[in-house]
């Protein structure tokens, strides 16, 4: 595959069954979390029912998407401006190793440049050292920062 064969745009909701799949295979490889093909169906459909939250860019191919990044707003009180957090970043297996990472990262960075993000803020499990040397590449760095989570599901 090349990297001229793949187009960057927005995710549409007839998308949300794709990006469900694309989703299930990142969390696979993802301590935390679990797929539920409803879970992930219902989060998606309110991001691109609300533009205004977030967005969703995916890299397609002639046979469909075969990548996701997931980008939500919100507004950081210490830059006072508005911030994204990378929620979720995944391209299908069998599709890396051709740029398409690279291409759709660059293109979620722009993304957030041009709706006024100060900063991208990400997570990844902490033996994922393959994903830190991806982000360390395109101008990531290590946090100071901690997180901590609390659930509230019952």
């Amino acid at each position: 595959m090349s990297r001229d064969d793949i187009a960057i745009t927005t995710a549409s909701l007839s998308d949300v069954p794709q990006l469900c799949e694309l989703l299930a295979v990142l969390f696979t490889q993802e301590v935390e979390f679990t797929a539920s093909f409803d879970n992930q169906r219902r989060g998606l459909t309110q991001i691109l029912s609300q533009p205004e939250s977030g967005a969703i860019l995916v890299a397609r191919h002639q046979q469909g998407i075969v990548g996701m990044v997931n980008l939500l707003y919100t507004v950081s009180t210490a830059l006072g401006e508005r911030v994204a957090i990378l929620e979720d970043m995944i391209i299908a297996p069998e599709e890396r190793g051709f740029g398409i990472g690279s291409m759709l990262l660059t293109h979620t960075i722009n993304h957030a440049r041009r709706v006024g993000c100060k900063r991208i803020t990400l997570l990844t499990d902490i033996e994922n050292k393959p994903a830190h040397h991806f982000y360390q590449r395109h101008g990531f760095v290590a946090s100071l920062m901690t997180p901590l989570r609390l659930s509230l599901i019952d």
